[in-house]
């Protein structure tokens, strides 16, 4: 979830590229530079469909030498011991380009194996920035996509982007968003992503902090007198066109609200780009798309068990929200329309999609809002190479990486073919695209749980117990939890109290205030199944989550936490002033992978003020 020299970065990458350029063959049987003498990065691909970026050329050949594009048509030269690979049938398109994700563990080796070659983090550790710099000039054999990043956002303290547990940098009320911003570019952040979002768009009552217009525009206009684009976080019509009037270089996101003509008309005055996240917006409307990915037979079986469970995977247990992503749809049908570029990015990393697969799914997504099959593949190639800079990749040209991906059927035609992957090459190497094993997972099994099926029942006093933790019958135990781990100030404490259900000898109470300061505020209690918090655990021989519980009325949050998910399944639950048995199959959680459970929360959120409630006879049946 993040680059040296920064204002020469551009030019130096631009002149590399001119004098490759001008060292490679055009076309037609030019000599191709000294070669490297590694066989592995030269290839001629002949007989092919190409779609070049922008357009198809019929039946020709593309001839790597030392991982780029040396030349292109019929009439090329082949060096003597290049490997020939026969495209008849067959297209050959760019390496496709995320223009918004969120990476970390094993994403860009995800990627690569659905063909997206580069990705754009939109919220990243700024640590990893200059490794990630010296991986994409590198033009070694790689298993991953290359991977450019905004590093920390400008955003609000506890306001979005501050909620994943990390402590981040923040722009307070009264901050100076130049500054802050020069400090981004000081850590080395490829582009500024700025947030503007309070929830209104999701909730009529809730909000977070964010930053205001003026701060926004400050911001904007300090990234580009660092030469950086400026891009922005928008949910709400208002803010999307006060971030374009101000010069914002880009939205990142669509918001699920008709766009009215005056915010279609700024765009294209102001010659910006959209990247609209489709994918994203259908997990948030509930409109499955994630899981029509899982059941697609071209894709299914590239997918390890992690990426099935995200794509299954939602936002909640609320009901579904046709209109979010009817609206978007619209939205950028009337952009497209008027001719805004529109880039094709997935926000993967979040529920319902996966990295690499979704990429397939927002291509299709995008001509159901108005995009021919070729447009919504140049919205994943050659325009967002254009408009983030990329200078060597995104097109099929001379002197360019040879980033390419090779397709049974003809993707141009119909957009579900750039899913019929035959094989993928990153910097001239083909990449080995390994198909995980049924169920495979990079994560390992969770640790067995123990034959009883009461996980506490709060009966016994018990002597020796580490500060702060109640113990359970099996696991480590129960401990509080509040958002103060990620820069929030809601409190919260548990205790084991006399006097349970159905005059039991004892009970857990769990208390707290909820108070205001960051993005998804919580206090509760947490109890961790394996025996050290966090372990794996494995659930997947289990039904139901059953516990007591009587409280003041609220409407409390059960999470489950699990695998590498960084967002957890959730399930709600009430409470009244009596003792009430609730009862939560397993299987309700969204996408959780019951094998590898990290924790189980049951936990306060907005709105805020003061909370209680006891639970007691809490079992995994």
């Amino acid at each position: 979830m993040s680059p040296c020299a920064p204002s020469r970065r551009l030019p130096f990458a631009m002149a590399i590229a001119v004098a490759i350029a001008a060292s490679v063959s055009s076309a037609h049987g030019a000599t191709p530079s000294p070669r490297d003498n590694d066989p592995g990065n030269d290839v001629l691909i002949d007989n092919v469909r190409v779609f070049d970026g922008s357009r198809v050329l019929a039946n020709t050949r593309v001839l790597v030498i030392d991982g780029r594009i040396a030349a292109i048509g019929s009439k090329a030269a082949t060096p003597a011991g290049v490997n020939r690979v026969d495209g008849s049938g067959k297209t050959l398109y760019p390496g496709l380009i995320d223009a918004h994700a969120h990476s970390w563990g094993e994403a860009q080796g995800d990627a690569l194996r659905f063909g997206v070659t580069a990705e754009l983090d939109m919220l990243g550790d700024w640590n990893r920035l200059p490794q990630l710099k010296r991986e994409r000039e590198s033009m070694a054999r790689t298993q991953q996509a290359d991977l450019w990043s905004a590093g920390a956002a400008v955003t609000a303290p506890g306001g979005h982007g501050t909620q994943y547990g990390m402590k981040v940098p923040t722009l307070d009320k009264d901050g100076d968003p130049a500054a802050f911003v020069a400090g981004r570019i000081a850590e080395g952040s490829d582009y500024i992503k700025i947030i503007l979002e309070d929830f209104s768009a999701h909730s009529e009552t809730r909000r977070i902090p964010t930053i205001t217009h003026a701060q926004a525009k400050q911001a904007i206009d300090a990234a580009h007198a660092g030469k950086r684009l400026a891009v922005v976080h928008v949910s709400r019509l208002r803010d999307g066109t006060a971030a374009i009037e101000a010069g914002a270089d880009g939205l990142v996101h669509m918001f699920g609200e008709p766009a009215d003509a005056a915010f279609v008309d700024a765009a294209k005055r102001r010659k910006a780009f959209v990247i609209p996240t489709l994918s994203v917006l259908g997990t948030m409307a509930q409109a499955g798309e994630g899981a029509k990915l899982v059941d697609d037979a071209k894709l299914s079986p590239w997918l390890t068990k992690e990426q099935r469970d995200s794509l299954k995977a939602t936002f909640g247990a609320g009901d579904p929200h046709p209109a979010v992503l009817a609206d978007a749809i619209a939205n950028v049908r009337a952009l497209h329309a008027a001719g805004v570029d529109v880039l094709a990015g997935t926000d993967a990393g979040n529920p319902g999609t996966a990295h690499g697969a979704s990429m397939h799914g927002e291509l299709e997504l995008l001509t159901r809002a108005g995009l021919s099959p070729s447009e919504a593949l140049a919205a994943a190639t050659s325009v967002p190479a254009r408009r983030f800079r990329l200078v060597d990749r995104g097109r099929i040209a001379p002197g360019l990486r040879a980033d390419l991906v090779l397709v049974e059927g003809d993707p141009t035609t119909d957009i579900r073919a750039s899913r019929a992957i035959v094989t993928v090459w990153k910097n001239g190497y083909a990449v080995e695209r390994k198909r995980p094993a049924a169920g495979e997972t990079s994560i390992p099994v969770g640790e067995a749980l123990p034959a009883q099926t009461v996980l506490s029942d709060f009966d016994a006093e018990a002597a020796g117990n580490a500060p702060g933790v109640v113990p359970a019958n099996f696991g480590a135990g129960w401990m509080s939890t509040t958002d103060q781990m990620a820069g929030g100030a809601s409190i919260g404490q548990i205790r084991r109290i006399a006097g349970g259900a159905n005059g039991s000898a004892g009970a857990l109470e769990v208390s707290g205030e909820i108070k205001p300061g960051f993005a998804f505020p919580w206090s509760g209690a947490m109890v961790f199944p394996s025996k050290v918090p966090m372990q794996l655990a494995d659930l997947s021989s289990r039904k139901d989550l059953v516990f007591r519980v009587r409280g003041d009325g609220r409407r409390y949050a059960l999470m489950l936490f699990h695998g590498n998910q960084q967002m957890p399944s959730m399930q709600m639950f009430e409470t009244t002033a009596d003792w009430t048995e609730v009862r939560v199959p397993l299987k309700n959680f969204p996408g959780a992978d019951l094998s590898r459970v990290r924790g189980l929360a049951f936990t306060a959120g907005n709105p805020v003020g003061a909370f209680a409630f006891v639970l007691d006879d809490v079992r995994i049946e």
